[in-house]
């Protein structure tokens, strides 16, 4: 156990994880209908650790016809921005803050921790509930899972089926050993693939529900994130793919689309898709590092995941790590086949969703977040002109117009600027001959740096580390003081 927390600790000071940002606004979306809207049924489909380049619009080989579908029936997102870690972009959507606010700016929650995001902070299904909605969550939380006070049911949705943690395996729904799989509070031992069982839950849930009152279904499938295990018929669907490992993600790309499917077909039959906002998006970029897959061994494995034509991936702040593969549709408000080439970040759902809904934001905290409606509906320019993607002790990175910056403050200290309309590949770093915009931006992620909460995963690495090492016994031949 000393050795494991010494290696965290160490791997926590050697690392670090710096945030991309968003890149330049070119684009406009078409209009579709113009007018107040009524309150819509949402939906909102979220994939784990889906590489940008692995789904059928975005031109992989995967074969995906339902997220295609979706896309077309409504815009696709070329700027869509996430934090690089699963814990930080569902705390951005559950706050619509930034999680340098609240502490969970670094890495993720450990299964052995008892942190949690803040309990005083007034999350998202609780702002939809205080507007008249019905609030569900299926799927994966990775919130808070050490008391019952830290779960989806007591954090404002009236429902929840699914995990508590981040990595379970996709059969037993186990992690280091025991169940993490729960319905309504309780403990669930059930056989089944599960995002199967997820995407079922979601649409017996649709087709029991009372269309009449707006309902916000959250519905968080683990899929695509290590192990990588699918059902033997699916994998076979793929038996083009030489490589085993590429074969089996593809399997669950293509499981997470059947779902995906599914819960339209069901708001379909049950009347509700003609007034439901739907939105797919990943948490964040595919792993392009093994440090970063998960609990895995990958030594003998190649990643199978794509984030082309971007750099790195997931746990970095390059464009892979954060640029997204996202897309909404409503019928009638979102015109079909738009492109939404306006940066828009995982904190911009918070104060859009709520304003669609008619409810209030009196009891949030100072929101980082933009009602981006009108960008997504009308075509309008975006209000962003900064984009934070992280400020923690190993660095930050940040966006001031087109200007990107990424400062890794470990030693040996690294700092890269990009213009990211010209370059948003980031390939060309122009830091040497932009000094005064490097002060500027760097000055900028100090003030934040002030503003921000200590990281709660430091805290806690260091007090369990330092209580190993105090507490343990004395090295043979040495005297006990």
């Amino acid at each position: 156990m000393q050795q494991l927390i010494l290696a965290a600790f160490l791997f926590l000071l050697a690392t670090s994880c710096t945030l991309p940002t968003a890149v330049d606004a070119g684009g406009s979306a078409p209009k579709a209908q113009s007018g107040p809207a009524p309150r819509p049924h949402v939906v909102f489909i979220l994939a784990d650790d889906l590489g940008y380049a692995d789904v059928g619009f975005r031109g992989s080989d995967i074969r995906t016809p339902n997220i295609d579908a979706l896309a077309a029936s409504g815009a696709r997102f070329d700027q869509f921005y996430t934090q690089p870690f699963c814990t930080q972009t569902r705390a951005a959507l559950m706050t619509g803050r930034y999680p340098l606010r609240y502490g969970l700016q670094t890495i993720v929650i450990p299964s052995a921790s008892r942190y949690t995001l803040d309990t005083e902070e007034h999350l998202l299904p609780q702002a939809m509930k205080d507007a008249g909605y019905a609030t569900a969550m299926i799927g994966k939380w990775h919130l808070g899972h050490a008391e019952k006070a830290y779960w989806p049911r007591q954090r404002g949705f009236d429902y929840h089926y699914g995990m508590t943690i981040g990595e379970i395996d996709y059969f037993t729904h186990e992690t280091h050993g025991a169940v993490d799989w729960y319905r309504e509070n309780e403990p669930v031992v059930e056989e089944g693939y599960s995002t199967r069982l997820l995407g079922a839950d979601a649409v017996r849930l649709i087709g029991a529900h009372d269309a009449a009152k707006p309902l916000f279904l959250y519905l968080a499938f683990n899929a695509p994130h290590s192990p990588y295990q699918a059902p033997q018929e699916s994998i076979d669907r793929y038996a083009h793919i030489e490589d085993p490992t590429r074969r089996t993600y593809a399997a669950m790309v293509t499981e997470l689309d059947d779902q995906v499917g599914k819960v339209m077909e069901a708001l379909r039959q049950k009347g509700m898709l003609e007034n439901t906002l739907v939105v797919f998006q990943s948490d964040n970029g595919a792993a392009a590092s093994a440090k970063f897959a998960g609990e895995i061994d990958v030594s003998k494995l190649k990643l199978p995941c794509s984030n082309l034509p971007f750099r790195d991936g997931k746990g970095t702040n390059y464009e892979g790590g954060t640029r997204v593969v996202a897309c909404a549709s409503w019928p009638g408000r979102v015109a079909k086949g738009s492109v939404v080439d306006e940066p828009v970040h995982m904190v911009d759902w918070y104060p859009t969703l709520v304003g669609l809904a008619g409810g209030s934001l009196e009891k949030t905290r100072p929101l980082d977040g933009y009602d981006v409606w009108p960008t997504i509906a009308q075509g309008s320019k975006s209000q962003r002109h900064e984009v934070v993607y992280n400020v923690e002790t190993f660095g930050g990175a940040l966006r001031d117009g087109d200007w990107k910056l990424v400062w890794k403050a470990t030693l040996p200290a690294k700092v890269e600027l990009f213009d990211l309309r010209r370059d948003p590949y980031e390939k060309n770093d122009l830091a040497a001959a932009h000094p005064d915009v490097v002060a500027r931006m760097q000055a900028r992620i100090q003030t934040l740096a002030v503003e921000s909460r200590p990281a709660l995963l430091l805290e806690d690495v260091m007090k369990a580390a330092m209580s190993t090492l105090f507490t343990a016994p004395a090295l043979p031949g040495h005297e006990s003081h």
